[in-house]
């Protein structure tokens, strides 16, 4: 900002920028293992936790748990318990890229007011239905749409969320292929 006003967008930039520097110095304490534990319930609803990750060396244990609840709409003939596995997609990427835009906005000092993601992914039901072998079971497309009020020039606000998409995990593991190992004990 050229006023010279402090920006505080939550983002604890300097953390980040140390934790940089030092897993910069221990590449092995960058190695990272994310968790999820998932339960069926009954139909397609599922139940899923977090609670504990692997990094920094150690075993790392939440705060909290968080639960998850998965289901399919009743025009599926299910219960409609919880958020469809596709849109917890969706809002994985939604909430990455917007983090990503307020770390990128605190670090470049500028000043957040609101923003917004709306994020639609495309998807033909002939392929997970098996009503055709040729069409894709995924998205054909996913549009992430912001709306953000800054202290900034539209070329700024645009330069946040190009350096967010450069850095998040959800947006490279939806736009490359991620080896997949699933196995039965």
């Amino acid at each position: 900002m050229a006023n010279g006003t402090t920006v505080s967008n939550g983002v604890n930039v300097q953390a980040l920028l140390d934790a940089r520097d030092a897993l910069t110095k221990a590449p092995e304490a960058a190695q990272f293992k994310w968790r999820a534990a998932c339960e069926w319930k009954n139909g397609t609803h599922s139940h899923s936790t977090v609670e504990s990750f692997f990094g920094l060396g150690e075993e790392q244990h939440r705060k909290t748990t968080f639960n998850f609840d998965a289901d399919h709409p009743e025009v599926f003939a299910s219960e409609d318990k919880g958020a469809t596995p596709v849109e917890f997609v969706l809002v994985g990427l939604a909430s990455c890229l917007t983090a990503g835009v307020a770390a990128v906005a605190q670090n470049r000092n500028i000043q957040l007011k609101s923003v917004t993601a709306t994020i639609e992914g495309d998807m033909d039901l002939a392929g997970i239905l098996g009503i055709d072998s040729e069409v894709r079971n995924g998205f054909k497309g996913i549009t992430v749409k912001y709306k953000i009020d800054a202290d900034a020039k539209p070329e700024d606000i645009e330069a946040l969320v190009a350096q967010s998409q450069k850095r998040s995990a959800v947006y490279d593991i939806v736009t490359n292929p991620t080896n997949v190992t699933v196995v039965v004990n």
